[in-house]
């Protein structure tokens, strides 16, 4: 769940992004993982799902860090944060994400993919951040 206040805009990173709608300032919780807001699927309840929802889920979920076989869908503008090989937000701890530094009102916010999902592949679809990113995933 999303704690501050956000708007949907293009991204130069990728497609559509999450971008601060008031200041935030560094050390800010800006996201938190909200159960019964945020929705938690399992591999059971998502295996007879029609074969075309593989792309949404591919997209919009993450696996979930502690618990197994278990995928995080967030209902909110969330889903839409860009990941950055350089980003300012931290994610590194799996209940809540941080602003590293202040983010101005018009900037989007981004994250470190890898931060929580082990299993990001690191597709982009193009952009200087799409290279940085690449190589810094090794």
């Amino acid at each position: 769940m999303m704690l501050v206040r956000t708007y949907l805009s293009n991204s130069t990173i990728e497609g559509i992004g999450v971008f601060a709608a008031e200041p935030i300032k560094a050390g800010d919780v800006v996201w938190r993982l909200e159960p019964g807001f945020d929705v938690l699927l399992t591999d059971q309840e998502i295996e007879g799902w029609p074969a075309h929802m593989d792309d949404f889920l591919d997209r919009y979920c993450y696996p979930h860090r502690e618990l197994s076989n278990t995928w995080v869908l967030e209902l909110d503008n969330g889903r839409f944060m860009n990941h950055s090989a350089v980003p300012n937000t931290n994610f590194e701890e799996f209940h809540a994400g941080y602003a590293t530094r202040d983010i101005e009102p018009g900037e989007e916010l981004t994250c470190n993919y890898f931060d929580f999902d082990i299993n990001f592949r690191g597709n982009f679809s193009s952009g200087k951040d799409a290279a940085a990113s690449v190589a810094a995933a090794g």
